[in-house]
């Protein structure tokens, strides 16, 4: 299914705009760690599969470079030294974003902790960095942060964007249960299915704040540079389901 993404807006912040050539979708649930996991790893076998295939697909769009885009305590940027850890998840063992012998920092948030161990996964050698969006930014920034991404004709860049949906699906959730939950996360899959980049800009920053959505702020900074790249896009839904009272969607996006 395709979405119309028109317009440009434009906004300071990522190095120097870069046409976008594809766009993914992983949650980054720390469970999705097999070494976390550990008895319990079968049980997101599916989910994991579906985010292989999702970073196969970005990274089949013959990019030069991969942008993780994930939520955080506030917007910045990351080096490619820059690393995170999963300590206190119980796996002490750093996850780096990207493969150089420089020195980096403890750094990346959990969301971008996680997506680094996917494009690891991956065996890729394509460079990576990262941007984290604060949580409660505004959408209004989001897609001004998502437009100055895209632009220019220098490099191709595929951007991973990491982000939960609601944590409120049932009495076992982290976030108890919310009976707006099903329907807010069901919207988020249209929007995600149907590369509906105005549907995700149109997500409530306090209801999501309410079902405690790790992945608003992120969804809207990729919405924002698909409407700032322009033309239509097509999108697939790979995985939408909720084993431990979370949503996890996993999607891609590609130029129609």
């Amino acid at each position: 299914m395709t979405g119309s993404a028109r317009g440009r807006t434009g906004a300071s912040g990522y190095r120097e705009s870069v046409p976008l050539v594809a766009a993914a979708v992983c949650p980054h649930p720390p469970l999705i760690v097999p070494e976390l996991a550990g008895a319990a790893a079968a049980e997101l076998d599916e989910l994991r599969a579906a985010c292989d295939a999702a970073v196969a697909g970005l990274l089949a769009a013959a990019a030069d470079e991969v942008l993780l885009i994930g939520d955080g305590p506030r917007t910045t940027t990351f080096d490619p030294a820059d690393f995170g850890s999963l300590r206190p998840f119980g796996l002490d063992r750093p996850v780096r974003l990207g493969k150089t012998n420089c020195a980096g920092g403890e750094r990346l948030p959990l969301s971008l902790t996680v997506g680094a161990w996917l494009v690891g996964r991956s065996g890729t050698e394509l460079p990576r960095l990262a941007r984290s969006v604060a949580t409660d930014e505004s959408p209004v920034a989001c897609a001004e942060l998502g437009a100055s991404l895209v632009g220019g004709p220098d490099r191709r860049v595929a951007l991973l964007v990491l982000g939960d949906g609601s944590t409120c699906r049932g009495r076992q959730a982290p976030g108890y249960d919310d009976p707006r939950a099903e329907a807010y996360d069901d919207g988020v899959a249209r929007a995600l299915a149907d590369a509906d980049a105005e549907a995700l800009l149109g997500l409530d920053p306090v209801l999501s704040a309410e079902l405690r959505v790790a992945g608003r702020a992120p969804w809207q900074v990729l919405a924002g540079a698909v409407r700032a790249t322009g033309g239509d896009w097509r999108g697939e839904l790979r995985h939408y389901s909720a084993p431990y009272g979370v949503a996890y969607l996993v999607a891609s996006w590609e130029p129609a």
